[in-house]
């Protein structure tokens, strides 16, 4: 099977629910559009929830960086992107983008995930068979450009006087 280079989701709705107080998508509902396409990339490598059940491997999320571009709103549709950007033995590290389906950017997110035996629950490596497929599909995102967005950090910065 030849990987997509990203993987980008089907078109996804903003749900009522997720609309805060101040009229657009809160925060969080954002991280619920990110992990859908991360879902589906695990699927892809083998690690859907079949994995977690029957070999009780799964992944864990470590860190997530998340910068709020643009906002959404109820009436809006979008597609989110998974760029695999690296991996270990144990690890995954993913840069996701929130489009609308018109093409703007609505929110980045950087991630480090972790490959987990479910009976520790402890960091564990990655099987040969999953790692088949994760080497595959970092292969095929190798040709991708390092997103201009990954490896950022917070800080404030000052001017000077």
């Amino acid at each position: 099977m030849t990987m997509p280079a990203p993987i980008i989701s089907s078109p996804m709705a903003i749900e009522k629910d997720w609309i805060d107080y101040n009229g657009h998508l809160n925060m969080a509902y954002y991280n619920v559009l990110f992990d859908r396409c991360s879902d589906e990339a695990f699927e892809l490598m083998g690690m859907g929830p079949n994995y977690a059940r029957d070999r009780r491997l799964t992944i864990y999320t470590a860190e997530v960086h998340v910068c709020y571009v643009q906002e959404l709103h109820l009436d809006h549709k979008v597609k989110v992107s998974f760029q695999l950007i690296d991996h270990d033995e144990k690890r995954l590290r993913a840069y996701q983008e929130i489009r609308h389906v018109d093409g703007w950017l609505a929110a980045t997110s950087e991630q480090l995930a972790l490959h987990v035996d479910m009976a520790g629950p402890r960091v564990a490596p990655f099987p040969a068979d999953v790692m088949a497929q994760v080497e595959a599909m970092r292969a095929a995102h190798a040709a991708l450009p390092m997103p201009e967005r990954a490896g950022r950090s917070i800080g404030i910065k000052r001017k000077s006087a």
